[in-house]
């Protein structure tokens, strides 16, 4: 019997019975803009022998002005549709299931001939769009039907209409972005229109046997969004027109408040779904911060969706399903939520892939073959870097002996943990114990390797990671200063604090010093309110009336830095936004700019604009960078021993587990 009979149950669609009730979301990932359609091809047959029942392409421009970005992918020409059959046959060989998604970008587009409904502009583009006229709607629906009937000739399985997220069809609803007086505009039914008759008129190109999925809004998170009564009559609409599901989004790209970084609850917005399902008589999928098993059967479980859409946890792991269907739960790579190569290269024009996954999206490129000679391998420390390539050298066949000095592994990965709002590497972590206890690998924990530990294996590995920065401010001696890695392993800090370092480890050091009592990202009703995340029965758009309300903050911190410049401002793409919100919404002071002259027993001495003055502090917390813990190779290098030096040992630029976790699995495929 299986441990999760509902995410595993088939769905039956009327005229074709899913296997499971997994939908992998919507992802751009870039690949498509390759051209190597091999890779695109390979990319998603992985994932369709892991087990998915159905997947959903990443955004596909129905024409020139709805690209998200000049020359986005989309079907455009026969040859477009015979590259797009590449891929539609190899998922269906594997088994598999897929659906492309129609993805016109409205406003939203990152091009001079954006349109919209009104000239409205985004703040995420720089460009004003075009507002369409009567013609001009009329073509931009014919664009998405003919993108629709193309999928269909290229042999996919179904289609998404991307109507959520702020992009086009969305900006029709709202009258944030739609100010039209005519018949696409004003009141809702006019407003509504342009969705309704765009499904209507792909049900009718692509006939009764094809699979039409509309991405809906349930809550916009915008002022002026949608109220709940709106959304229901959408819903109910769309699944007049012709649409076999319902896929569910939440928020715009342009609101304020996080929705799928590590920080937001797991499964946070699933309770909307639960109140759409009834409303409809066409299965209803659930989205966003659902990563494992357990947490999609016990929303499946509880009613509040037919199917469940994952989308970074197949980056994470391709065999998410096939892993769950067979007892090997504990074996999934978890999704953190990080965003540090998905949606950080996503929006900086860059190959997606995955910190957990360097393979995802190089599964042609970055192969685990059998090794063809086995070697002894010897990895000395097990942080990200020499954990990943110990497991992907053990994996490969060789024989592989793990030292590190700590009594547990994970390395900084456990620091990190530690932080309000990324307890999800507690699971990077279990998972990655997991894993090299089933790889069979000789683990020494507890003991730092020595030259004679490393004589005599074919192969040496130095991941020993890294050491703090020593920043030469006079008075870093006094009791009253403490390192991050103290202050993040718990020692006692005082009421009034002056952080040193304002990288993503003086964020964190601030973030864990300014909680207090439950974390928001375990706690969805606390979340909510930190957020001003209200009820769009109540509030349209979904944000409360009374704003964000975070809780008071345990101490006073002051976060500094010596470059001249916003602090944070180098933090991720995605989510650094977030970070600078919690900490300026818990009163903590960002300075820039700043010369440290010295440390005294009230505080910090600084200097800013030739003007020196007293930061009070009880305690002061050293976050300034670190440098490469390289002693153990410069013993290996002077005794004549050969090794390779990956991970922080390596390069100690802030604390980039996603480089060093890439860096592992590449040395580890050529050994």
């Amino acid at each position: 019997m299986t441990a999760f009979p509902h995410l595993l149950a088939p769905l039956d669609l009327g005229f074709t019975v899913l296997p499971n009730r997994v939908l992998m979301g919507s992802m751009h990932t870039g690949l498509e803009e390759t051209g190597d359609w091999n890779r695109v091809a390979e990319f998603y047959a992985a994932r369709a022998r892991g087990g998915v029942a159905l997947m959903v392409t990443g955004g596909m421009a129905p024409n020139a002005e709805g690209g998200v970005f000049p020359g986005a992918a989309g079907l455009f020409t026969p040859q477009d549709v015979a590259n797009h059959r590449i891929v539609t046959g190899r998922v269906q060989d594997a088994g598999g299931r897929i659906a492309m998604q129609v993805l016109h970008a409205g406003r939203y587009a990152c091009g001079k001939g954006c349109v919209a409904p009104s000239a409205v502009k985004s703040p995420i583009s720089p460009f004003a769009p075009l507002a369409l006229d009567e013609a001009g709607i009329e073509a931009q629906i014919a664009a998405i039907v003919t993108a629709a009937a193309r999928a269909q000739e290229a042999g996919y399985d179904g289609v998404e209409v991307m109507g959520s997220e702020g992009y086009f069809l969305n900006q029709f609803l709202v009258r944030h972005t739609n100010r039209r007086t005519d018949r696409w505009g004003g009141a809702y039914d006019n407003r509504m229109r342009l969705p309704v008759e765009v499904v209507r008129r792909v049900r009718q190109a692509v006939g009764p046997q094809f699979i039409v999925i509309y991405r809906i809004s349930l809550i916009d998170l915008v002022p002026d969004g949608s109220t709940w009564d709106e959304v229901v009559l959408l819903a109910q609409a769309v699944a007049a027109a012709g649409a076999t599901l319902l896929n569910t989004g939440i928020g715009w790209h342009e609101s304020r408040v996080p929705t799928i970084a590590t920080s937001v609850p797991r499964a946070a917005f699933a309770w909307l779904t639960g109140r759409l399902r009834p409303e409809v008589g066409i299965p209803v999928i659930a989205s966003n911060r659902i990563n494992t098993p357990a947490v999609a059967e016990d929303l499946l479980a509880g009613g509040l969706a037919d199917m469940v859409s994952m989308a970074r946890p197949f980056l994470a792991d391709a065999d998410f399903v096939a892993k769950a269907a067979s007892g090997r739960a504990g074996q999934i790579a978890p999704c953190i939520a990080c965003n540090q190569a998905c949606l950080d290269h996503t929006f900086s024009g860059r190959l997606t892939s995955c910190l957990v996954n360097p393979r995802a999206c190089h599964e042609t490129e970055l192969v685990y073959a059998p090794a063809a000679v086995v070697k002894t391998v010897a990895v000395a420390g097990a942080g990200p870097a020499g954990l990943m390539c110990a497991l992907v050298a053990a994996g490969r066949g060789h024989r592989v002996t793990l030292f590190e000095a700590a009594a547990e592994l994970g390395g900084q990965l456990n620091l990190a943990a530690r932080v309000p709002g990324k307890e999800e590497f507690q699971g990077l972590v279990a998972w990655f114990t997991t894993m090299v206890a089933k790889a069979g690998i000789d683990l020494r924990l507890g003991h730092e390797a020595t030259v004679d530990d490393l004589r005599g294996f074919d192969e040496v590995v130095i991941a020993t990671g890294v050491l703090p920065r020593d920043p030469g401010i006079p008075g870093q001696d006094e009791p009253n200063v403490l390192g991050y890695a103290e202050v993040l392993r718990g020692a006692p800090v005082g009421r009034r604090v002056a952080v040193v370092g304002a990288g993503g480890i003086g964020f964190d050091v601030a973030e864990l010093l300014v909680h207090q009592g439950r974390s928001p990202a375990l706690h969805p009703a606390l979340w909510r309110r930190e957020w001003g995340v209200g009820d769009p029965a109540t509030s349209p758009g979904g944000l409360a009336d009374g704003g964000p309300q975070p809780g008071p903050p345990a101490r006073e911190v002051v976060l500094l830095q010596r470059r001249a410049e916003k602090p944070g401002r180098r933090l991720g793409k995605t989510t650094g936004w977030i970070h600078r919100a919690r900490l300026q919404a818990r009163g903590v002071q960002l300075l820039g700019g700043v010369a440290f002259r010295r440390i005294v027993p009230g505080g910090l001495e600084v200097t800013g604009d030739a003007v020196p003055r007293l930061i009070p502090a009880d305690t002061v917390v050293l976050c300034t960078g670190q440098v490469p813990r390289q002693a153990l190779a410069k013993a290996l290098e002077a005794a004549g021993i050969a090794h390779h030096v990956i991970g922080g040992a390596d390069s100690a630029a802030e604390l980039d587990a996603k480089r060093a976790i890439d860096q592992g699995a590449r040395l580890a495929a050529r050994l």
